[in-house]
């Protein structure tokens, strides 16, 4: 079973004691962090090393209801999707992929 995902408050602590700060102080940070974010994500909100927010229009299409089969049309709207930078990948994920590398030697 996979280890838990960090809580803010254990977020707050490892960050404080690596810096040196205070937990107010990097809480205050990460609250400013997230604000500023959301303000401008419609822009493209990039976090070095981690990745970018951005705004994306999805096209209206058809679905259907799973209850009763019936089609229904799925109205056009904006959403919000994260893309995680190269680096992190890298970091998470290990070596890149096969495909990848077999595209770096074509050419």
């Amino acid at each position: 079973m996979a280890d838990k995902s960090l809580t803010q408050s254990q977020i707050v602590d490892q960050l404080a004691t690596a810096n040196g700060l205070t937990k107010v102080q990097v809480r205050s940070f990460l609250e400013s962090q997230s604000a500023l974010a959301y303000k401008n994500a419609k822009n493209g909100f990039t976090i070095p090393g981690l990745g970018k927010l951005v705004l994306v229009n999805r096209k209206a299409r058809m679905g259907r209801n799973p209850a009763t089969g019936e089609a229904i049309k799925i109205p056009a709207k904006k959403v919000v999707k994260f893309r995680v930078a190269k680096a992190a990948k890298e970091a998470i994920g290990g070596a890149p992929a096969k495909k990848a590398a077999a595209k770096k030697g074509k050419k």
